[in-house]
């Protein structure tokens, strides 16, 4: 993985595309810190597919399914009472 300070990766995006896609991913950084990854798109969607679970997963999965479905116990915004008199 190179890394291309934001000048260079600005002034030189097109070497920088093609360092992407015959090198693999490349580091940009801003002020020294590392700020963002350029990746090739095929290297992207397999991040992307490998990230999201496939319906078999989340119904076989140990974790509750209904736990996000209702707000805890005493955390639900009720209406305010009126008073009549």
């Amino acid at each position: 993985m190179s890394i291309w300070p934001v000048q260079d990766a600005k002034a030189r995006f097109s070497e920088l595309l093609d360092a992407c896609v015959s090198e693999g991913p490349q580091v940009v950084t801003r002020r020294g810190a590392e700020t963002a990854v350029l990746v090739p798109m095929a290297e992207w969607r397999r991040l992307q597919a490998a990230a999201r679970p496939t319906l078999k997963q989340l119904l076989m999965a140990d974790a509750g399914r209904t736990d996000t479905l209702a707000p805890e116990r005493g955390r639900a915004r009720r209406r305010p009472v009126e008073v009549l008199g």
